[in-house]
């Protein structure tokens, strides 16, 4: 079988720099990449919503954050949680923005700032409050506006006064209208709000040049789409290596007329995400459900495809406060073409709505040690895609891959896995790299690649007193003392060949563990298993049926319909939360449920075929669950349709805290 190659012709062009207008002492920005204190450096960013979780367990949480590899922490400031009654501004308990950046500071995490004034993040009115909306035109350079955004930005800097904050976005994914982007700046910083870093989110958008820089996403599913759509075909191509950064699918349900042409020349920017999806919302009538390896084989594809800034959306799911005068979740009601949850805003994210931590967490975890580790080395390198690549989004046949390369040394990156569609086993594999340094052909006999892997390899790596010609393990970490970890890529034999006064040492046929550790001319080298994960089975909670559910509501709201909100003929079961609130795990089927301590709603969800996770404390905890009207127009591709119309409880079981 002919070897997968690739040719890189010349060493890639010195980056430019001193065209963009933002960058400090500390944080300097080029073409290609940032700088913290004058070494090339990637930042990896999470989202978490301090005004979705409790005051008292934000510690905890910026802990975890932290331990997952990450470097900042996003945040949107969300106005309407703060000011929902005109000059009752907020800033106390679960919206005390100074203490929450101040934390995030106290635990070696920047703080990323995203101001608004709309921000979307699936709140009412994409955060606008009623009043703000109600005295007359939004998101443009009107005067009143800008008045009252002036304001809202003034409040925000007497609260980040003297803090460190790494980055801040202005506005959300504005469209078509820079100077109002521009005017935003300008007033941010005329009231005192500074940051090295200004942003704006990218896909479809024209932005003012050099003034701020756009960050992309891309996200394995979707709740905006229509219930009839499948996979959306813009998710498909985030599990293809690419030049291509803007992906025009996200947020078109709220566009009223076609995206612009963005005008934004990549050539003078270098490739940042800030909505990398940690997971997926779900809204009444589209329910995706994301894996773990559909989250973590994505954000590796964009690692390979160039990324220089790696955020997720989001990192840590929420819940939704309840106001004083309306709930606060996007709805139909409010004009938005989605029906969310009430309260919960989980995201099926790596850290979940209560604290809990999925698969996805140790997944992009794995990954974010590796890129905090090697930074400065992969950040200057640039991605070469192979001639004989994929056609196409619909190609499942050839296979995927890319190498990130300074023309020397690199990281050779392969994704064979995609939701939905399983992409084939490749047979009789081996690559050849064509560099200016020199051609490199790895591994040394022809491997199969399973169906569903994805991983990089090193090539060219400096260890000091020996080169690491390449190896096929995945790079993890290099720590202090100088070892090298690696980690073994499940279905393939672990391979590491040695370069040392100009001849080559194949190094095979080891069990990778965590004694697995190789001494090769002083240098060390660590080799990890691939890792296993299991699902902890917990302990039986009785339930019991108090009523059995009353016929479905009738249908209503046309293609999408509307999320009910009558529950007089829901199903009710009761259950007796244990003491030291541990996380409940209930298999269930229906249309929607919600959780009621004491009469008061604690926690809701539609049912998309995972289990229903909720924390509370112990005690009597009732759930009423509804059945779907039969002829209700939903996406429900992970469970069988008829689940949607049963309203029961199969079981409930505690998990440890």
């Amino acid at each position: 079988m002919p070897l997968h190659s690739l040719r890189m012709a010349t060493d890639p062009e010195p980056p430019r720099s001193g065209h963009l207008a933002m960058g400090d002492e500390r944080v300097e920005v080029n073409s290609r990449y940032l700088l913290r204190d004058g070494r090339p450096w990637i930042p990896v960013s999470g989202e978490f919503h301090y005004s979705r979780y409790p005051r008292e367990g934000w510690a905890a949480e910026l802990r975890k954050l932290a331990s997952a590899g990450l470097t900042a922490v996003s945040s949107y400031v969300i106005w309407l949680h703060h000011e929902e009654t005109e000059h009752d501004r907020r800033f106390d308990g679960n919206l005390d923005l100074r203490y929450f950046a101040g934390l995030c500071a106290r635990e070696g995490l920047e703080f990323i700032a995203r101001i608004g004034p709309w921000v979307h993040g699936e709140t009412r009115n994409g955060g606008l409050p009623d009043w703000v909306l109600a005295a007359g035109p939004v998101r443009a350079d009107d005067p009143g506006y800008l008045s009252r955004v002036r304001g809202w930005y003034q409040a925000l800097a007497e609260q980040l006064a003297g803090l460190p904050v790494l980055a801040i976005q202005l506005e959300n994914e504005l469209l078509d209208d820079p100077e109002h982007l521009l005017t935003l700046k300008r007033l941010a910083r005329d009231v005192g709000l500074a940051a090295p870093l200004w942003t704006a989110t990218g896909w479809a958008a024209r932005l003012p040049q050099d003034e701020v820089l756009p960050l992309y996403g891309g996200y394995a599913e979707t709740f905006w789409d229509g219930p009839e759509t499948g996979w959306p075909e813009g998710c498909r191509t985030h599990y293809f290596f690419t030049h291509e950064r803007d992906d025009q699918s996200i947020g078109a349900d709220l566009r009223r007329v076609a995206a612009p042409a963005s005008d934004v020349d990549p050539s003078r920017y270098p490739m940042a995400t800030c909505e990398l999806g940690g997971g997926m919302a779900v809204a009444y009538h589209r329910r995706p459900v994301v894996s773990a390896d559909d989250v973590a084989a994505l954000s590796l594809t964009k690692l390979g495809s160039g990324s220089n800034w790696h955020g997720y959306y989001v990192f840590h799911g929420g819940t939704n406060p309840i106001g004083r005068l309306h709930t606060m979740q996007e709805s139909r009601e409010t004009g938005y073409p989605n029906d969310l949850p009430v309260l919960s805003y989980d995201f099926q994210a790596p850290i979940g709505e209560y604290g809990q931590l999925r698969e996805s967490y140790a997944l992009l975890r794995k990954q974010a040690l590796f890129i905090r580790d090697f930074a400065d080395r992969l950040a200057p390198m640039v991605t070469v895609l192979p001639d004989d690549g994929p056609a196409d989004v619909h190609d499942r046949d050839t296979l995927r891959w890319a190498l990130r390369t300074d023309g020397e040394a690199g990281f050779l990156f392969v994704n064979n896995h995609q939701p939905y569609e399983p992409l084939p086993s490749h047979h009789g594999v081996r690559f050849t790299l064509q560099l200016p340094g020199g051609t490199i052909t790895l591994p040394s006999e022809e491997i199969t690649i399973p169906t569903g892997a994805y991983f990089c390899w090193p090539v060219n790596l400096d260890l000091g007193s020996v080169r690491l010609a390449w190896a096929t393990a995945e790079p993890l970490r290099l720590l202090e003392d100088g070892t090298l970890v690696l980690a073994a890529v499940d279905g393939v034999s672990p391979e590491i060949v040695i370069e040392q006064g100009g001849s080559l040492r194949l190094i095979s046929g080891f069990t990778p563990g965590p004694d697995c550790v190789l001494t090769v001319a002083g240098s060390r080298i660590l080799v990890l298993a691939a890792e296993k994960h299991t699902e902890p089975a917990g302990a039986a909670i009785p339930v019991e049926c108090v009523r059995e559910a009353g016929p479905p509501p009738e249908h209503r709201g046309g293609d999408r319909g509307w999320a009910p909100t009558d529950f007089t003929a829901a199903a009710v079961y009761r259950i007796d939360a244990p003491a030291g609130r541990p996380l409940l795990r209930i298999a269930w089927s229906g249309d929607v449920a919600r959780a009621y301590r004491d009469g008061r709603m604690i926690a809701d969800q539609f049912y998309n075929g995972l289990p229903w996770e909720l924390r509370t404390e112990p005690g009597e905890l009732e759930l009423r669950i509804l059945p779907a009207p039969r002829d209700a127009p939903i996406y429900l591709p992970a469970a069988s349709a008829t689940e949607l119309t049963r309203a029961t409880v199969r079981s409930v079981h505690s998990l440890e805290a």
